[in-house]
């Protein structure tokens, strides 16, 4: 890894996408770049014609007047962005984290991403924005979007840090997971770290033969992998394990490309990222 490149906003999360990226950083030896970005509309301010219908002299004065304002709200913007930033800045440097990079950008968030992510070897995001204690249960509209765009590993916070020590791999055979295996075989950042294969279906022999040889690359890297194939729907499989206290973090891939993929895997990823209570690790 090169550099890890965390999303902050000014929700709930912001604490937590913090305490992950420390803890990122001293697994995996990264640099941190934080980042803030602010939305096209609050930099435009209000765009509606309030003046209504005075006289035009008035008219000219009042579109002056909300000129202006709109002029000291996108200012004000800027500044609570650098604010959030200098403290996420803070938060890391009290974790021991030296190397750390801040940027405020001006406009649509994946697209920004998409710029950026091409020198960063994972995007860290938390799990909901700015509205987060409005939208207990749902998804935000960003991770989303980031999930199905990035083509960097996508690591989403929970709503609050806490010692990782069991991981889970949401094993499908799947591309995205290849992938994930490669990733924790040539990566420190699960280095030590209790790892559990769980594929969810039909034993057959080609599931258990994938299964066999993931697990068998992850331990010739050095990790000490547990395997298991049961019966059931994925979602429910994997959320009873999460609500059972038995992992800390789960992997698993992203959205797929094709239709009918996005079908099957896109619902599975989307119901894990909303009811998950612990990080999602997500590969595409």
């Amino acid at each position: 890894m090169r550099k890890l490149t965390a999303l902050v906003d000014g929700s709930t999360y912001a604490h937590s996408v913090c305490d992950h990226a420390a803890w990122i950083a001293q697994r995996a030896d990264v640099s941190v770049e934080l980042l803030h970005v602010l939305g096209r509309r609050e930099m435009s301010g209000s765009t509606s014609d309030l003046s209504g219908n005075i006289k035009l002299g008035a008219r000219s004065a009042l579109l002056a007047e909300l000129s202006a304002l709109d002029e000291q709200r996108a200012k004000l913007a800027q500044k609570r962005g650098w604010a959030i930033l200098e403290d996420a800045k803070a938060i890391l440097e009290k974790a021991g984290i030296e190397d750390i990079s801040t940027r405020l950008r001006i406009g649509d968030l994946v697209e920004t991403v998409a710029e950026s992510e091409a020198d960063a070897s994972m995007l860290l995001v938390g799990k909901r924005g700015e509205a987060a204690d409005f939208a207990k249960g749902h998804l935000g509209s960003n991770v989303e979007r980031l999930a199905r765009a990035s083509h960097r590993p996508l690591f989403v916070a929970s709503r609050a840090f806490r010692p990782i020590e069991r991981v889970m791999v949401a094993h499908d055979g799947g591309d995205s997971i290849a992938k994930a295996i490669d990733h924790m075989a040539t990566n420190s950042l699960l280095d030590g770290l209790n790892i559990h294969l769980l594929s969810v279906g039909v034993e057959t022999k080609s599931a258990s033969e994938r299964l066999e040889r993931d697990a068998a690359r992850l331990a010739e890297a050095g990790h000490h992998p547990t395997t298991e194939i049961v019966s059931g729907q994925p979602e429910t499989v994997f959320a009873d394990r999460v609500e059972g206290g038995q992992v800390d973090l789960l992997v698993m891939g992203a959205y797929g490309h094709s239709r009918i993929r996005n079908l099957v895997i896109g619902s599975t990823t989307t119901t894990m990222l909303q009811s998950c209570k612990v990080p999602v690790l997500l590969f595409r």
